[in-house]
């Protein structure tokens, strides 16, 4: 009884130490430098980055993702579901048995966590305060489903670029926002969106992301290129142990504009309600 007993706890040790040796941390850019001017060819790639993205109305897939703290090193399995500018939901699980542990949905106007391992439900508006007592990150609806999916919406015209430098291949746009600046690193031979720097008014960077593994779909009639790796560094002092956090996602499976996408949500039975409106600091679902 003893072998089979042995051999069975071999196996499980090498599928944890397998993942554990492919644990995956963000991998930074260098960002151009030479100063240049905005040529009509420049104007026209900046043009061509901001409409990628218009024509992605839905997504549904399966990805991986890495999470990286000052205190935990994590991995988990998640189904998410996209309508834009509607619906969100991320079904996430953990472990080797992939069991899930919360269970997100995210109206235009709401949110809800189901945070399956300490059987709570967090409630409340859908606003970037309420955002950041979950994840930490203080960003609208909008930028956190970009930021998940890979597709981030550039709205900004021409005449809210700053700067434009180049280095080689790439070329980087700095563009002024409501809420202060935002970079786009952009491949000017491949015209994909690279990676993209958000910084509040007082030019603290509040998120980094660098797009790769570039997958072709064809949407409304155009051949459009999607990352299918996705990297997220999060800088917020008050996250779980400070400094900053990484997000690696990889999409393992994932249909753009589905057909029949429906996404459905049933409120958990049990659970204890928390009323993200009424706390005040972090309050993660994990």
């Amino acid at each position: 009884m003893k072998q089979p007993l042995n051999s069975l706890l071999c196996c499980v040790l090498v599928i944890f130490l397998a993942g554990c040796a492919d644990f995956k941390t963000v991998t930074v850019e260098k960002w151009p430098s030479e100063n240049v001017e905005l040529s009509d060819d420049l104007a026209e790639l900046y043009r061509d980055v901001s409409e990628t993205s218009r024509g992605v109305k839905a997504l549904d897939g399966y990805a991986d993702i890495w999470i990286k703290t000052p205190k935990r090193e994590e991995r988990v399995y998640s189904n998410i579901q996209l309508m834009r500018e509607k619906d969100m939901r991320i079904i996430v699980s953990s472990g080797i048995m992939g069991w899930p542990v919360a269970d997100m949905f995210f109206r235009p106007d709401s949110l809800f966590v189901h945070d399956m391992l300490n059987n709570r439900l967090l409630v409340g508006g859908n606003r970037p305060d309420n955002i950041e007592k979950i994840i930490g990150l203080r960003s609208g609806y909008e930028l956190l489903s970009g930021a998940l999916s890979g597709i981030i919406p550039v709205d900004e015209p021409l005449q809210a670029i700053e700067s434009v430098r180049k280095g080689g291949e790439r070329i980087s746009y700095t563009i002024m926002t409501s809420a202060g600046k935002k970079k786009l690193l952009v491949n000017s031979l491949t015209r994909n969106m690279e990676g993209m720097l958000i910084s509040d008014s007082l030019g603290r960077k509040q998120m980094e992301m660098y797009f790769r593994r570039f997958a072709p779909y064809t949407l409304e009639g155009k051949i459009v290129n999607l990352p299918e790796e996705i990297n997220v560094l999060m800088f917020n002092p008050r996250l779980d142990g400070g400094g900053r956090h990484e997000l690696v996602i990889v999409y393992d499976e994932r249909t753009i504009n589905p057909r029949e996408l429906e996404i459905r949500y049933r409120l958990p039975r049990k659970a204890k309600v928390i009323d993200l409106d009424r706390v005040v600091g972090i309050l993660p679902w994990m």
